[in-house]
């Protein structure tokens, strides 16, 4: 019997690598705990930093497959911590933990790079769950081939480095921008509705408002415009959604 087996709160490691290395950033010792202690026992390796000024040094000298990270913790707060991680290694995946569950602070969260969101008091199987949702998307986005985007398309899509560019230049695109832009790309002139986004976007049934989606929408657009300031490549369809239209 393996060992996911013969403990009651263990979940399938549905492909994913043995023994990952995890960050978990959180200052109350009892939550952090238990956190690993559930980690570990899905076979991932969880090291913890309750500091948020330690997290970048220890970043430099480590290679985590994902960082837990609460928003409330001494020194740097969780949210500078999150703008700094995407800058310095934009494809390490983050998971956000808080406690406060206002709408604001979720969209200032992913607005700033984070791949998900975990509000207290949540169950540790949760935390688990989540991780695993995480970096089965992180890994399969790793292994995919490259898009065979016609050469002279505006945006190119690097499946396999998770990366969209446009003239060659990185357009520097956090997880769920690139999410969003691939699903458009991959039907050219379709209308999606918010809603249909959102259920890319999250898998897990969460209640989102609408207007996160906007948001995302609007940072990715001011990206692309950044590299192509003459083109309108994502359009408006007032009162539907959003359609990816590349002109000419």
């Amino acid at each position: 019997m393996s060992q996911s087996d013969s403990h009651p709160d263990a979940l399938p490691q549905d492909g994913l690598p043995q023994d990952a290395s995890l960050l978990i950033v959180e200052d109350e010792p009892k939550i952090a705990r238990l956190m690993a202690d559930y980690l570990q026992s899905n076979h991932f390796a969880p090291s913890i930093i309750s500091h948020g000024n330690e997290v970048i040094p220890w970043l430099t000298q480590h290679s985590p497959e994902l960082v837990l990270l609460d928003v409330m913790l001494p020194g740097k707060d969780g949210l500078t911590l999150c703008r700094e991680i995407r800058q310095q290694w934009p494809k390490l995946p983050i998971i956000m933990v808080t406690a406060k569950v206002e709408e604001v602070d979720r969209l200032l969260g992913l607005e700033l790079g984070a791949d998900d969101y975990i509000c207290k008091p949540f169950s540790p199987r949760e935390v688990v769950a989540r991780v695993k949702a995480v970096l089965r998307r992180s890994h399969a986005a790793a292994q995919t081939a490259p898009s065979t985007t016609a050469p002279k398309a505006p945006v190119m899509l690097d499946e396999e480095g998770w990366q969209a560019l446009a003239n060659g230049q990185d357009l520097g695109l956090t997880a769920v921008e690139f999410q969003l832009l691939r699903v458009m790309m991959q039907s050219p002139g379709r209308i999606f509705s918010r809603e249909q986004l959102m259920d890319h976007m999250y898998r897990d049934n969460r209640i989102v408002s609408e207007r996160t989606v906007d948001s995302h929408i609007k940072k990715l657009r001011k990206k692309i415009t950044e590299a192509l300031p003459d083109q309108e490549i994502i359009r408006s369809v007032y009162g539907v959604g959003y359609k990816y239209q590349p002109e000419g």
